[in-house]
């Protein structure tokens, strides 16, 4: 496709019609066919039977010349036809064979079901693997798995998996929502619960341990397709960071909602994970970071990712947060209110003049919002309708919550009062409304074919909202501002050891403003520097091979005179040669002490999936017991810069919180993003960097980093 991202070599970094073969086949050749259609090969020949699939069917077993009703074949060979795709359901020693007999046979696609590749230790998996990779990446055929549950497209009935959850409850309904997981079972789990709940999924696609399709190209494909309305994810870790999020900003340039459950919070679960599916678990706060910029929703448990894609197959993304709320229960409407105050919606009172005539309406009633219209309203279902109206006409409301417990399950009830909701609906078509009510399967399709999202539980609902003011707010971001370019005099990092001077030159050259200091090697030097620069100063330790100075006494702060520092510098240098005798001493450096700086701290860290990744926190116990700090994967402009800021939990102080002067953000942003283009350039040979602290002065007289430390990458 002309618009598919592209890596920097101008190659494809994604090709989502390469898996028109794999999702959209119109022949299926079956490698491991089984007449017995309750084994792993003879589940998908008999789910394509049975769902009525228009394209041929190949049976593949040298053993039989009909399989399940259908002529069967001893070999790819023998076909009279290149299927689009090959299912193969034989044992690990023969699928490389296979794969390569596919290749050149001219099949598109392949799944592989097969399991004892990457994901068990020892032996000859891995080769195996990498042999696979090879085939793909020379032919061209894109190949799922292996050790992967299948695909499945309920449109045209391709069923191209083994999974038995279908033989408890039917197979699925076709419908907006795609589900992509790198857990066969789990996957299989998914999709199974959105069936009973009545979602419809068309797509379906397990990636198994990733040897060529990835989630990433699965999340491109599905975001190309007008069928799709939300993208759910099960992710428990990443192969190609690069092509990672070049799928989901495809998916955002789409308006395509993409929701992910990304398990591997804990050590646990991140080795878990990694041994599961032989891919990198990368910092979980990374990936929160990833998903952040790239508008991806992520969720804590399978419930709220379904919530959140039935949700938003209503196509309707607001960029308010405003909720009205009208209920017959006093209670109910506290439970809304407290739920939507937690998720970060706002419930703003109705104007004075509404609750006024609300009030005449019936006099008993509480009109402010939550609305509660008590089950008089019952008696008389156009106080319904006149109360919604009124809140969708003058409440300014982005969206309304209706509480109505289980008043639709009574028959007699429901059959006044979804006409009088019906009514108010009738003249605001496109506002969003839930319905949160306690009612029969068929009676909330019925709610929901008015144009209702129908919840029972108020928070659940309340969730769901927020999950589509966040996609509508993020659908609503600029483009991202592009990263600053590197400076004409940019330096490399060190490939060795450095002391904080020369880290220090190296960072001003990356255009992040440094301390002025003086290197001093007698305590008359250190005098001197200190008269020169008049005023209280700052006396450390120089040496390549002290990294935390003060553990060794190797700083002096607030020194007022220049005896004072002296003195210091002998009190110094003997304390540090006695800790650390066989350091590299190199001198002192003095600096001018800065008292106008609020304390921060930024850095570098190489993540094993995403790569170079730039920290940023308030110094101090903000970052060393609160944890408060804010990643993202480099480089990054301005934008990015300042929303990091911003996300930390200390950002008041920097904002003037009691009476402080506003601090620079700016220039914070500013060094922010130079220090992100300098991790990019130098991401293979840097472990990590320290910038600690970096003051930011009030607004209009910038920041300064008064140290640093840098970890060169080990050979």
């Amino acid at each position: 496709m002309s618009d598919a991202p592209t890596a920097a070599a101008g190659m494809p970094l994604l090709d989502p019609a390469s898996l028109e073969g794999m999702l959209r086949p119109r022949s299926v050749a079956i490698v491991g066919a089984s007449n017995d259609p309750t084994r792993i090969g003879g589940r998908p020949l008999r789910y394509y039977l049975e769902n009525g699939f228009t394209g041929a069917i190949y049976p593949i077993n040298p053993n039989r010349d009909e399989i399940q009703g259908v002529k069967a074949y001893p070999n790819l060979s023998s076909l009279p036809e290149a299927p689009d795709l090959v299912l193969v359901a034989i044992p690990a020693s023969g699928v490389v064979a296979t794969a390569e007999e596919a290749a050149a046979k001219g099949v598109r696609a392949m799944v592989i079901f097969s399991s004892g590749f990457a994901e068990v230790e020892g032996g000859e998996g891995q080769a195996m693997q990498d042999r696979l990779t090879e085939i793909a990446q020379a032919s061209g055929m894109r190949i799922a798995g292996p050790n992967c549950l299948g695909v499945f497209n309920a449109t045209m009935g391709h069923y191209c998996t083994f999974t038995a959850s279908f033989d408890l409850g039917g197979f699925p309904i076709p419908g907006g929502i795609a589900i992509v997981s790198q857990s066969g079972a789990y996957g299989s789990h998914m999709a199974t619960l959105a069936r009973e709940k009545g979602l419809g999924t068309t797509y379906w696609v397990t990636t198994g341990n990733e040897c060529d399709v990835q989630v990433a190209d699965c999340i491109a494909f599905l975001a190309d397709q007008p069928d799709v309305d939300v993208i759910g994810c099960y992710i428990e870790g990443v192969v190609n960071a690069d092509r990672l999020t070049a799928a989901l900003d495809h998916a955002y340039q789409r308006r395509k909602p993409v929701v992910v459950m990304k398990v591997g919070r804990s050590a646990v679960g991140a080795e878990a994970a990694q041994s599961h599916t032989a891919s990198l678990a990368g910092a979980d706060r990374v990936y929160d970071s990833v998903f952040r910029r790239h508008g991806v929703l992520r969720v804590d448990t399978t419930e709220e990712m379904l919530d959140v894609a039935y949700a938003c197959t209503r196509r309707t993304f607001p960029t308010g947060r405003k909720l009205g709320i009208v209920t017959i229960s006093g209670g109910g409407g506290v439970v809304l209110a407290d739920a939507a105050t937690a998720a970060g919606l706002e419930v703003p009172a109705m104007p004075a003049d509404a609750q006024r005539r609300l009030k005449e309406l019936l006099p008993f009633a509480a009109v402010r919002n939550p609305v509660d219209i008590t089950a008089q309203a019952f008696n008389d279902m156009s106080l319904v309708t006149k109360n919604v109206e009124t809140m969708l006409e003058e409440g300014g409301y982005d969206f309304i919550i209706n509480f109505f417990t289980s008043i639709p399950r009574s028959k007699v009830l429901n059959a006044r009062l979804r006409p009088a909701m019906q009514e108010a609906q009738r003249r605001f078509p496109g506002r969003l409304q839930v319905m949160c009510m306690i009612s029969t399967p068929e009676m909330t399709k019925e709610y929901e074919s008015d144009g209702y999202l129908v919840f029972e539980d108020p928070h659940r609902a309340v969730k769901a909202l927020a999950a589509l003011c966040y996609y509508g707010e993020a659908f609503g971001r600029p483009p991202r501002a592009a990263p600053p370019a590197v400076p004409a005099g940019a330096l490399p990092a060190p490939d060795g050891a450095v002391d904080e001077r020369a880290a220090k030159r190296i960072l001003a050259a990356a255009g992040i403003p440094v301390v002025e200091d003086r290197l001093v090697r007698t305590p008359e030097e250190a005098r001197n520097a200190a008269a020169a620069f008049g005023g209280p100063v700052v006396l450390k330790i120089s040496s390549p091979d002290i990294q935390h100075k003060t553990e060794v006494g190797g700083v002096a702060v607030g020194l007022a005179s220049p005896e004072d520092v002296a003195v210091a510098f002998a009190a110094m240098s003997a304390r540090v040669s006695a800790a650390r005798p066989a350091a590299r001493i190199e001198g002192a450096l003095v600096s001018p002490m800065i008292a106008d700086g609020v304390e921060c701290i930024m850095g570098i860290t190489v993540d094993p999936a995403f790569g170079p990744v730039v920290l940023f926190g308030l110094g101090g116990i903000f970052v060393e017991v609160l944890k408060d700090i804010a990643l993202r994967v480099a480089p990054f402009g301005l934008d990015e810069a300042e929303a990091m800021i911003r996300e930390v939990k200390g950002f008041p102080l920097l904002d003037g919180a009691r009476g402080k002067p506003k601090a620079d953000v700016a220039a914070l942003a500013q060094a922010l993003s130079r220090l992100s283009v300098f991790a990019a350039a130098n991401a293979d040979r840097i472990d990590s960097v320290d910038v600690n602290p970096i003051l930011v002065r009030p607004a209009g007289r910038g920041v300064v980093a008064v140290d640093a430390l840098f970890v060169p990458r080990q050979s």
